[in-house]
């Protein structure tokens, strides 16, 4: 069996998750909220971002386990979907279990495009509550073989100067509180294995960079629920950076694009809203 086949046809165990509002809470910390924002950071009101989805039944650096054949050193966040199917509750118990739904190889010294997603659902009814999309690029594992199928293509920016630019600055020990959301990669916390990885020091998590996004445009939008996110993640951000983040208004939600250092760090971003008939799963 190719590694190709091999890989498609990895199982996964079963993820068993009990959160409650010290957990939302600890996200949204971790996402830059600030003590001003009560409704995310203080029981009475609490709720939880969207993007919480991110991280619940989340399988950790599955990369890098001995029996997943691909170079963990090498992988990076390529982009991350979810759809909501209803508000986040702030305190639960979920279960899913990952599989990988497709692979993307670019060929030799290309790396390969490895998708993975999860439906997270409620433990005791078995309710939908989200499902997760997540990219990596696996920049050691081209050649890993399969049709050789390009992968979708990412929902284009519209061509016009965008509505809103905003600064979204990020904490100088943002990626040490998002590491306790479960994502235990060392490239985020280690010295020595992000200069390994080609990286001069640790850099943010991708998924704190999109809670960063999601939570500044809920803020944007209070009246509004956001039922799907989505963005490619282009270009390292590091902790203590900021955002610079433009923002196209559509009917149906927003599009979106975040600069860092002169360069695009989340590029085709979309945004859809519950009251516009296009919600997750249209």
């Amino acid at each position: 069996m190719s590694r190709y086949d091999r890989l498609l046809a990895r199982s996964f165990e079963v993820i068993e998750q009990r959160y409650d509002s010290r957990d939302t809470i600890l996200y949204a910390l971790g996402v830059g909220a600030g003590a001003e924002e009560l409704d995310l950071v203080y029981e009475p009101s609490l709720r939880a971002i969207p993007s919480l989805a991110t991280v619940l039944a989340y399988p950790g650096n599955w990369y890098a386990r001995s029996e997943v054949d691909l170079d963990a050193r090498h992988v990076v966040h390529g982009s991350e979907r979810i759809e909501l199917f209803g508000p986040l509750p702030v305190a639960g118990h979920v279960t899913a279990v990952p599989r990988i739904v497709a692979i993307h190889d670019k060929g030799e010294g290309r790396g390969a495009l490895v998708i993975s997603a999860r439906e997270i659902r409620d433990a005791v009814s078995g309710a939908l509550i989200a499902k997760v999309t997540q990219r990596a690029l696996c920049r050691a594992d081209g050649g890993i073989g399969g049709p050789g199928a390009p992968p979708p293509a990412a929902a284009p920016l519209p061509e016009r100067p965008a509505d809103r630019v905003l600064p979204v600055p990020t904490a100088p020990n943002a990626a040490a509180i998002y590491r306790l959301m479960g994502d235990d990669n060392p490239l985020h916390i280690d010295p020595d294995f992000a200069r390994q990885a080609g990286f001069d020091r640790p850099i943010l998590h991708g998924l704190s960079s999109y809670g960063h996004v999601c939570r500044t445009l809920m803020r944007i939008w209070p009246e509004r629920s956001i039922r799907m996110m989505d963005a490619r993640f282009t270009a390292p951000v590091y902790p203590g950076d900021t955002l610079l983040l433009e923002i196209w208004e559509r009917p149906e939600g927003v599009a979106f694009r975040a600069h860092c250092r002169g360069r695009v760090a989340m590029d085709n971003g979309e945004i859809r809203f519950a009251d516009t008939g296009n919600c997750a799963g249209d």
